[in-house]
């Protein structure tokens, strides 16, 4: 069926007519675990690594890649990164812990941000972090006087807004001028020289991300051409050697039948072959090129599982199929209003009957996970598979309605692996003070 492609590398339909992953019956998975229940595939998961590391360095040789945790990351993730030579893109001071406790080599390890607090920028210096990528004047003067007072040479680069349109959600572009996200281009000089003349900061390139979930190429090229005639410009009137330019992520997948992404290949020929040529045509040294994929790693190999409860039919209207999770543990819909597909996942071999909408358990008309989809007939009991979850699904979930956030788990050759349990009705009051 052609749902099956935007399922994880290992899916398939057994004898019985349920979904497999990663060797392993979703049905059972659901028995054992309960639902909600978020299932990653790790055969899907080191192949994207690789696929990432060979599309770019065959391209482009000196490039590194840097898994953008936002996306979606724990220690056993983390782990599984580790072995494929990845380093990590963090956000905060508890992405930064997670790497730190599974020990993860945080010299491969950057971190971005618009608002670091001292606490954060502190920490990263104690662990000796690889990178911080500078976000703003303010970032600029208190790392300086941080890395004064402990005696610290820090690597950085400098986050500028290219001005450019990624066309995508508006919450997620985070390149254009309008934005709360890096120096805009036009201040990008003062921050060069500013950065140039700190004793103790080391600037080593540039960086810049253009949004999420970019299914076009075209917006790298233009962000490129951009930031390497402003680094040819920095070069001749400050003497500033680009050794690095950091391109970000926001490499598209496959959600819909209907939404196709380019391939991993296409992202890497566009982008390598503009950079070498733009620095030819600018006579710069080639940098390292650094990019961060987070969703196109992810993404594709999480799915998620729910039971079905209510089945309520309004004839001439819609009928609602009611799910026991929904936008606590998967908001994008709500918030992006992003489309998914699903499958009946005790009934994969059953044709599809009627057009249904399935519905979220939560205190909320907009808790709708997918509206408007042909799926076989429908009952109390089924358990309900949506590909494409594994991506700022769990990251953004909540306690919402005080619901319990789900168990995860990895598969992986017939073989199951615990790696978040569910939480409890106690993990919902451990902090609380009465």
């Amino acid at each position: 069926m052609a749902k099956l492609s935007l399922f994880p590398l290992t899916a398939e339909v057994n004898n019985q007519g349920h979904l497999v992953i990663g060797g392993c019956d979703t049905v059972n998975l659901a028995a054992e675990f309960g639902t909600p229940l978020y299932l990653f595939d790790e055969f899907s998961l080191r192949s994207k690594c690789t696929e990432f590391k060979a599309e770019f360095s065959q391209r482009y040789k000196d490039t590194t890649v840097i898994y953008a945790c936002k996306a979606f990351i724990n220690g056993a993730l983390a782990v599984i990164l580790r072995e494929e030579g990845l380093g990590l893109d963090v956000v905060s001071g508890g992405e930064l812990n997670i790497a730190q406790s599974v020990g993860f080599p945080l010299d491969k390890v950057y971190l971005h941000g618009n608002n670091k607090s001292a606490e954060e920028l502190m920490l990263a210096l104690k662990w000796h972090i690889g990178c911080i990528v500078v976000d703003n004047f303010h970032e600029l003067r208190i790392l300086s006087e941080m890395a004064k007072e402990q005696g610290s040479i820090l690597d950085i680069l400098l986050r500028l807004s290219p001005g450019v349109e990624p066309h995508t959600h508006k919450y997620i572009a985070t390149g254009i001028v309008d934005s709360k996200f890096g120096f805009p281009l036009r201040s990008g000089e003062e921050a060069v020289v500013q950065a140039m003349s700190a004793p103790n900061l080391n600037l080593v390139g540039l960086h810049f991300h253009l949004g999420s979930l970019l299914f076009g190429v075209e917006p790298y090229q233009e962000a490129i051409e951009l930031m390497l005639d402003f680094a040819a410009e920095m070069k001749q009137k400050h003497r500033f050697e680009l050794r690095e330019l950091n391109v970000g992520g926001g490499f598209a997948i496959q959600y819909t039948l209907d939404s196709p992404a380019p391939p991993i290949s296409a992202y890497a020929e566009v982008i390598a072959s503009k950079v070498i040529s733009k620095c030819r045509q600018l006579k710069l040294a080639l940098p390292r090129l650094t990019v961060e994929p987070g969703r196109a790693v992810v993404g594709p190999a999480g799915v998620a599982l729910y039971t079905v409860g209510v089945v309520k039919d309004i004839p001439g209207v819609r009928c609602y199929v009611s799910v026991d999770g929904g936008m606590a543990d998967n908001i994008r819909p709500a918030l992006y209003g992003s489309k998914y597909e699903a499958v009946v996942a005790n009934k994969m071999l059953e044709k599809e009957a009627r057009e249904v909408t399935i519905a979220g358990r939560f205190c909320e008309a907009g808790d709708i996970l997918v509206k408007g989809i042909a799926l076989p007939p429908v009952s109390a009991g089924d358990i309900i598979a949506i590909p494409g979850c594994g991506a700022y699904c769990l990251p953004q979930a909540s306690n919402f309605n005080a619901s319990l956030k789900p168990a995860i788990v990895l598969v992986n050759k017939g073989k199951v692996r615990l790696i978040r349990r569910r939480e409890t009705f106690a993990d919902l009051t451990k902090c609380d003070l009465v």
